[in-house]
């Protein structure tokens, strides 16, 4: 009698498509329940319950307590710079209290960064000209402001104020952190500047050869009080 070579394995294991065998390996290939854990919670924004996470791990909530619990114990062990906490019903991972301050600094370092005398140009024209299309600014400046449009408001200093009736253009205006930041309750407020600022209607007079820089009047002369007060923007309040 001739005995089969699969005499031996089990029915279920011969009634195996190829599919079913791939899914098989998947398993073998799982990462281990704390990595699957750390993955999770590094994509969160705000706790994570531990019954959402067996669920999503597919693993029993004691289970996964038990590691959560474990990491946070490890963390704490290394000293890591980050910690595992326990929170508002879930979990979650928050900076270690002791490197919270170098944190704090690479967060705020671009708020803390000095504007350059090309972004201080510029708001100065914004703030003596809004509501103002970018356009019109570069023709104050005789040069491209868009790069330096941008930083000011990103940097919360200028904002979009409307549309040009007739080019539809953006016009901007200052906001009002940049108010909070100079100390004034209006724009009627600023020091006097007009003499350093030649008439919007004569910049369309003449083509961009001829247009006149006033951004450095605006930082200069009896515009001193200005570029004083500007400088309060290079290092916003903690």
């Amino acid at each position: 009698m001739t005995t089969r070579p699969d005499d031996n394995i089990p029915d279920e294991v011969i009634d195996l498509e190829p599919a079913d065998l791939a899914d098989a390996g998947d398993v073998d290939d799982a990462p281990p329940l704390p990595a699957a854990l750390e993955a999770i919670l590094m994509v969160v924004d705000e706790p994570v319950s531990e019954v959402l996470l067996a669920q999503v791990t597919e693993r029993p909530t004691d289970e996964v307590v038990a590691a959560l619990r474990a990491l946070a114990s490890d963390y704490d062990d290394a000293g890591r710079g980050f910690e595992l906490r326990q929170v508002a019903g879930g979990w979650r991972f928050y900076t270690r209290a002791a490197c919270a301050p170098y944190v704090e600094r690479f967060v705020l370092d671009g708020q803390q960064a000095r504007l350059t005398n090309a972004a201080l140009e510029t708001l100065a024209v914004v703030a003596y000209r809004q509501p103002v299309s970018r356009a019109r600014v570069s023709a104050v400046r005789g040069v491209n402001v868009d790069g330096v449009i941008r930083t000011l408001v990103a940097r919360g200093l200028i904002e979009e104020a409307s549309h040009d009736g007739e080019s539809g253009s953006i016009l901007y205006r200052t906001t009002s952190y940049f108010l909070e930041r100079l100390g004034l309750r209006g724009v009627d407020e600023l020091p006097e500047l007009a003499p350093f600022l030649p008439e919007l209607d004569t910049l369309d007079e003449g083509d961009s050869g001829d247009s006149v820089s006033v951004g450095a009047a605006a930082t200069g002369g009896s515009g001193d009080a200005f570029a004083a007060d500007a400088a309060a923007t290079e290092h916003p309040a903690q």
